[in-house]
């Protein structure tokens, strides 16, 4: 796993994939986000803004998913995916059926989590 952020409230990690895709996890093991408590969850509110504006600035998506789901994984965590309408399961969730063979030619993913990093700190 790659972090890009982490504190004693939460960490966002990369997920690999053919877009840009964070997860943010609570450090403690919450299992509903309504468990968590108040500066947990304005921290994530606040990382989560943070995310979402910077790929829509960096990356120009067709739009930005968020999803938290924990069905496998019972942890409070929110998944932030760029979507691209050329990307291999749009409209589809990235867990759908896949649509095509990914046509993206999208800038740096380092880049991009290097600027994150900083705008996160």
């Amino acid at each position: 796993m790659s972090y890009i952020y982490i504190n004693e409230l939460i960490k966002i990690e990369i997920e690999e994939s053919e877009i840009p895709w964070l997860k943010i996890f609570t450090i403690q093991n919450y299992k509903e986000f309504s468990q968590c408590p108040k500066e947990v969850k304005e921290e994530i509110c606040s990382k989560l803004d943070i995310i979402e504006k910077e790929m829509i600035k960096y990356f120009n998506p067709a739009k930005i998913n968020i999803a938290s789901f924990g069905n496998y994984v019972p942890h409070v965590h929110f998944h932030i995916m760029a979507r691209f309408k050329e990307d291999s399961f749009f409209p589809e969730p990235m867990w759908g059926k896949k649509q095509r063979v990914a046509n993206l030619n999208l800038p740096s993913f380092e880049e991009f989590f290097k600027l994150l990093k900083d705008k996160l700190n």
